[in-house]
């Protein structure tokens, strides 16, 4: 099981704030996917992100997105 880190740790947050540009692209390459809710005509569709904004997948829910983000061992995580 992958260990998270918490926010509300003074360190984690300051470690956070301090990541060059460089390093936050590369922030959660292998562990996070973002999943963004995009307007498509009449509906919506959610688009599944790579850390460095990579559209990996697009999904018809918000479920599906996130069921098929966890099946590859990714952490999902909603843009708005």
């Amino acid at each position: 099981m992958t260990a998270r880190l918490s926010l509300t740790n003074p360190k984690v947050r300051t470690a956070l704030k301090n990541l060059s540009v460089e390093d936050f692209k590369d922030f959660g390459m292998q562990q996070i996917a973002y999943i963004r809710a995009i307007d498509n005509d009449n509906s919506t569709i959610y688009s599944i992100r790579s850390a460095d904004g990579e559209e990996i997948s697009v999904m018809d829910t918000l479920d599906q997105a996130i069921i098929a983000t966890r099946q590859n061992d990714l952490e999902p995580v909603t843009v708005h």
